[in-house]
């Protein structure tokens, strides 16, 4: 395990990093998609290790999926911890069990959305998100507030597909999602596109030289902006809302994920 923030012990520039993905829902199909993409923009000397829960939702599209995927998200968290992961990716656009992912890790830890958001108020003045179906639109939209992107969120656009689509052989999403963005440069005088969803990630490029404008996808922004945190010796601060989650005992099916003391994080 590794140790606490200023020890020697976390990498530096010129050593082998540890980037630990969490695909949220339990679709390994998805996940090993995921990954590749990760894998693609990482780093020669960055470790991608993408995993799904062992229990969760097969796709995330409600509030509902969200909160019962946490759990395993969060015992992913704990595993990675002892596996010595220096960064965490939450490879949903939701960024499910964000912040309680944020108080168990040690390093940083990203989720796709955040990222992307961030990524494109840097290369443009206006974005719009192309997710998957209408019912999460207002979901973005609530993530875009908090994390202060308002200003630059010129929409937020469903193409009606859902999630498990994009995995499905002969489906219709590329041309469906591709002609959703290019109305979106065109009808809210975007610059540029985020894509919505982490099972679009395998098709950033396609639907970039499709419409001639940046398309940003969480899963490869959340990985450079892990790397350059991990080489920066950059660390979760400890010091306030993300400190560690005191001990207490935790009851019924919930009783694996009480926390003891500093330091544990045995299931």
């Amino acid at each position: 395990m590794r140790g606490h923030p200023g020890r020697a012990d976390y990498p530096g520039r010129n050593e082998r990093m540890k980037l630990k993905i969490i695909n949220p829902n339990t679709t390994e199909g998805m996940t090993a998609k995921i990954g590749a993409c990760a894998r693609a923009v990482a780093a020669r000397d960055t470790e991608i290790v993408a995993v799904s829960p062992q229990m969760g939702p097969a796709s995330i599209e409600s509030y509902y999926d969200e909160a019962l995927s946490v759990p395993g998200l969060l015992q992913e968290v704990r595993r990675g911890e002892d596996e010595g992961v220096d960064a965490y990716v939450i490879a949903c656009f939701g960024d499910p069990g964000l912040y309680a992912a944020r108080e168990l890790a040690r390093g940083p830890v990203l989720g796709i959305a955040e990222a992307a958001m961030h990524m494109a108020s840097l290369i443009g003045t206006g974005f719009s998100v192309v997710t998957t179906l209408e019912r999460t639109c207002n979901m973005a939209w609530h993530l875009a507030e908090r994390y202060g992107m308002t200003r630059f969120c010129r929409n937020v656009r469903a193409s009606d597909l859902p999630v498990l689509d994009l995995d499905k052989p002969g489906s219709d999403a590329r041309r469906i999602i591709t002609e959703e963005c290019r109305r979106a440069l065109a009808e809210d005088r975007s610059d540029c596109i985020v894509l919505g969803c982490a099972g679009m990630a395998d098709l950033c490029d396609e639907i970039a030289d499709a419409i001639r404008a940046a398309v940003i996808d969480g899963v490869a922004s959340a990985v450079k902006l892990a790397e350059g945190m991990v080489a920066l010796r950059l660390r979760t601060s400890k010091r306030g809302d993300w400190a560690r989650p005191l001990p207490k005992p935790y009851s019924g099916m919930l009783a694996p994920w009480a926390l003891r003391q500093e330091g544990d994080t045995s299931m």
